[in-house]
């Protein structure tokens, strides 16, 4: 059996209770413990070393608990003033307490008149999950040591003295003995970096270890490690659990749910690997030669190209092809009736996926003519027998077939891509739909403003000037909702500008409210993964059709990731 001197007796104020050393200076116990912590001090004691004496603690964590008893996130994490010279509590495998035969839980407490400590024994009703959150508890036999108050935050221990849980709640009387308890992995939801402390059956330790050590260097990398959303799909692959709704908060959140709730056990690997290459990637000096930066080779593009094929109105050119190599690699042209060019492309994308280097992050890209630029390629499904739209399956952009092919617009994005690259975030100009603003002004505004990215609360068509304005001036990054704004009348500020500022229902300002929030911190060259993460979050909600990214959509223009883009479409005749 381990020693017991980890064991700890916790004072805040007038509240009395318990917590477990768990690093060399950190302890683990319940929030409503310290719930005082404010405007009392925070005392640790540990009855098995009383030659420590009192140790004074900060609450550095909190697990959102809101102050009712059955409130969630009923965690704190407390640090030490000093390190103890004690060994921490051993944890044992997260569905230790809750696997039939149900075992003898021990919990050590600190009721009233129990300073020095007692134990009461207790074990799992069932696996079943109270409210997704606690395990419910009940005496081992019908005598002993009720629990009661003093014994919130215990650790709940196997007869080897191996951590399972933590104690939170008990309705312990003399007919009555009843308790709760946090299981392990419900405690790093609120404490991720638990999960490193935690064996957890199937992955092994060494990767374990190895991924939390990536997550802590990626705390310090200013954010360039990459969304979380993102990494945790590379990691799951097509056929994993989905994005949970709302997604990831953190790296760290999508990290636990990959080792909580993912069954293949390659999947934390997978994303340590993930996490590790961009994190060596962001870590290199922001040089012209930085793989990530100049060009942002990292990106390999499947390019679809659309033009009209001059044979008729309803007649356009389509050519699929793949950048290998900085090469273009044509997969295959045809002029085909409007109706045609998405079976066509689902036939084609694979095949030009194909064509890529083996390691490669695949960006479809479709060039579009101004005309097609609000299609929903994006929900286009990937083929006949795979219903996942294009956009949750790939990274996906589009940009205006015009823009792509100008020589001074392609000269002056590269020097805008250069500023960018040398940064983290950039600021969104927003282009409210209704806007009083003329264009010649909104024109001044990208340029005086060497503007990175722009936002519109209105489709393309629904702002016409605004929009060919955008289009025409070195902004690497559109972004708007296809669907837009169906109102048709908006009150306006006084002068040029933003134009619903007294109307808070408008959806295309909520949208680019949204919006804004969203791509906070984001670096531009990451913004084909992100929207990624957005479309999929999206796609995953109980009602898709509401989510404010359902139909988002991102103009991505980086001119250094097509070396080759004068030559023209063909014109193949059937």
């Amino acid at each position: 059996m381990r020693s017991a001197a980890w064991h700890a007796r916790i004072v805040c104020g007038h509240e009395v209770g318990a917590g477990f050393l768990v690093t060399g200076r950190r302890v683990l116990t319940c929030a409503h413990v310290v719930r005082w912590s404010d405007s009392a001090a925070v005392t640790v004691s540990f009855p098995h070393a009383r030659e420590l004496g009192e140790l004074s603690a900060s609450v550095v964590a909190r697990g959102g608990w809101a102050g009712a008893a059955t409130d969630p996130g009923d965690v704190a994490v407390l640090e030490l003033d000093r390190d103890v010279p004690l060994a921490p509590a051993g944890f044992a495998p997260p569905d230790s307490a809750y696997t039939e035969p149900y075992p003898k839980l021990i919990a050590y407490g600190f009721p009233e008149g129990y300073d020095e400590g007692t134990l009461a024994e207790y074990q799992a009703v069932s696996g079943q999950l109270i409210a997704d959150e606690w395990l419910e508890l009940v005496a081992w036999s019908g005598h002993g040591q009720p629990l009661v108050a003093g014994f919130s935050g215990a650790a709940a221990t196997l007869p080897d003295g191996r951590v399972a849980g933590m104690v939170t709640a008990a309705s312990g009387t003399p007919d009555v003995r009843k308790g709760r308890m946090l299981p392990l992995d419900v405690m790093a939801r609120y404490w991720p970096e638990l999960g490193e402390l935690v064996p957890t059956p199937g992955h092994r330790d060494d990767a374990r270890r190895e991924l939390y050590a990536l997550l802590r260097r990626a705390a310090g990398d200013g954010g360039r490690a990459g969304d979380p959303n993102r990494l945790y799909v590379d990691a799951v692959g097509a056929f994993g659990p989905p994005l949970p709704p709302g997604g990831f908060p953190s790296l760290w959140a999508a990290a636990g749910y990959v080792q909580w709730e993912v069954p293949d056990p390659a999947a934390v690997s997978r994303f340590a690997g993930r996490l590790r290459e961009l994190l060596d990637a962001g870590a290199a000096p922001a040089a012209p030669a930085s793989p990530v930066r100049e060009g942002l080779s990292a990106w390999s593009p499947v390019v679809v190209e659309i033009d009209h094929s001059g044979a008729g109105p309803d007649q356009v050119t389509v050519e699929v092809s793949a950048y290998r190599d900085g090469r273009r690699r044509p997969v295959g042209a045809r002029r085909l009736p409007r109706t045609g060019v998405r079976a066509y492309v689902q036939n084609r994308i694979d095949e030009a996926v194909a064509h890529l280097a083996p390691d490669a992050d695949e960006l479809v890209t479709f060039v579009l003519p101004r005309e097609w630029l609000n299609e929903a390629v994006a929900h286009w499904e990937c083929s006949a027998d795979d219903s996942t739209p294009l956009g949750c399956a790939y990274p996906l952009v589009v940009t205006d077939r015009a823009r792509h092919h100008s020589g001074r617009l392609r000269h002056q994005l590269r020097k805008r891509w250069q500023k960018l690259d040398s940064g983290r975030g950039a600021e969104m100009h927003r282009v409210e739909c209704g806007t009083l603003e003329r264009p010649p002004s909104l024109r001044k505004r990208l340029w005086d403003g060497e503007a990175g990215l722009a936002g519109f609360a209105a489709p393309p068509a629904a702002a016409r000037q605004h929009f060919e304005v955008g289009l025409t001036v070195p902004v690497p990054v559109l972004l708007w909702s296809r669907a837009g704004c169906p109102g048709t009348e908006h009150r306006h500020p006084p002068g040029p500008g933003a134009a619903h500022q007294d109307d808070p229902v408008c959806p295309g300002s909520a949208f680019l409210d949204q919006l804004t929030a969203s791509l906070a911190d984001v670096p531009p060259a990451e913004l084909p993964r992100h929207i990624l993460s957005l479309r999929l979050t999206a796609d995953a909600a109980d009602e898709p059709d509401l989510h404010w990214a359902r139909d988002l959509q991102l103009l991505w223009d980086d001119p250094r990731c097509f070396p080759e883009t004068s030559a023209s479409l063909h014109s193949p005749v059937a």
